[in-house]
């Protein structure tokens, strides 16, 4: 149940205030009415005893008061007069009193419930204009118009409907916004995709045309033509297995399955991965850190994600060369740094390595550019961190996962 109805309680208030003052009015009218009630009784009664005194002298004055408060009296000698003691009053001037203020009592009654009604009506009439307000906010937001601004601020029972319409208006328009956003960003990347496949499926076909048209060709060019066949079909897989799990995470129907896992076991699983490339390039790893460091991820897609930065780093260091992996724990964070000796990355493309299907300056011929967008993802999604840094000497990528 809501718990402050300020505007009914406001109601209510004023209608106790009503009742009040009318009631206040009533009583003042009874204490008159008991008063001319009284006044002209004793008035009376003083002529009475004065003409008492006057024919019967020898009666005192407490005989005539014990005679006014005896309780004795039946009423019988004025039904000779046709004056019922419980009914009549023996006072004639009574009569009209009583009727005076009887009607002033029903004056009162019309009154009250005449402003009761007016404030019931007053009440409903607020209410009515709030529905009709909340009507048509509603049809505007079917007509697609969010636009809405509600700045009721009670805590009445249509306001706070108000207010919760408002929300889900708020909602609504977000939702729209993201929409045409996620339709723009998907006919992005379908130009991307169409962009990054282009390339080597008219590789692909250029050689085979030239297999075919050629039956006779040289041995060797021929072995050349299907590994390079070869090689554009592994990068066509790996760029299609790539876009499939980002649309995973795209359409949030990836579950992670998190554990505590020890930092060493991720990074000597990715540097299995790559242990193939790093022969190679002649590319040695260095892995330094805390045994016991751990983390609480997925890790199977972490293990994704820092092959993917590793595997770059290898593509972009030099033959002989080293890349420092460095990892620790503490209370507040799990570090993993990952640290090549190449041609480092330029200030225009670092700040958007990250993106996908972006290719920088230094990048491979094989690349396709979305390795580290989805190390990115991947990461974020265990509550992780990644900010990379990088000069002439080489270039750096740190890996945060926060506790908290």
């Amino acid at each position: 149940m809501m718990k402050n109805k300020i505007k009914l309680k406001r109601y209510l208030a004023i209608n106790a205030v009503i009742l009040i003052v009318f009631a206040g009015i009533a009583v003042v009218f009874s204490v008159m009415e008991y008063r001319a009630y009284n006044h002209n009784y004793n008035e009376k009664l003083e002529a009475v005893i004065a003409l008492v005194k006057e024919k019967c002298p020898d009666i005192s004055d407490s005989d005539i008061m014990e005679i006014l408060n005896s309780e004795k009296n039946n009423g019988e000698f004025l039904k000779k007069y046709g004056i019922d003691i419980d009914n009549n009053s023996a006072v004639f001037v009574n009569e009209s009193v009583h009727q005076k203020y009887f009607l002033l009592y029903i004056l009162i009654i019309v009154a009250f419930g005449c402003v009761l009604t007016a404030s019931f009506l007053i009440f409903n009439q607020k209410k009515d204009a709030e529905i009709a307000d909340i009507t048509r906010y509603i049809e505007e937001i079917n007509k697609k118009n969010y636009e809405l601004h509600i700045d009721e601020i009670s805590e009445d029972e249509l306001s706070i409907l108000k207010n919760e319409i408002y929300k889900t208006t708020v909602m609504l328009k977000e939702s729209a916004e993201n929409s045409v956003k996620s339709k723009r960003n998907l006919k992005k990347s379908l130009e991307d995709i169409s962009h990054q496949l282009k390339t080597p499926i008219t590789s692909i076909l250029v050689i085979l045309d030239n297999l075919i048209d050629e039956p006779d060709m040289d041995s060797a060019l021929r072995d050349e033509f299907i590994r390079d066949i070869k090689r554009e079909t592994a990068n066509i897989n790996f760029l299609v297995q790539s876009i499939l799990k980002l649309s995973k995470f795209d359409a949030d129907t990836i579950n992670f399955i998190k554990d505590e896992v020890l930092i060493r076991d991720i990074i000597k699983k990715a540097s299995q991965n790559v242990s193939t490339l790093c022969d190679l390039k002649n590319v040695r790893l260095n892995i330094i850190g805390d045994e016991g460091a751990h983390l609480n991820c997925d890790f199977r897609w972490q293990t994704e994600a820092v092959t993917n930065i590793i595997k770059n780093c290898i593509e972009h260091s030099e033959s002989f060369s080293n890349i420092d992996i460095f990892y620790e724990e503490n209370y507040v964070y799990s570090l993993i740094s990952i640290r090549d000796y190449g041609s480092g990355i330029s200030d225009k493309d670092l700040p958007h390595i990250f993106e996908r299907f972006y290719k920088g300056g230094n990048a491979s011929n094989d690349s396709v550019g979305i390795g580290l967008a989805l190390a990115k993802t991947i990461i974020e999604e265990d509550n992780g961190h990644i900010t990379v840094s990088s000069d002439e000497k080489g270039t750096k990528f740190e890996i945060k996962y926060f506790k908290l």
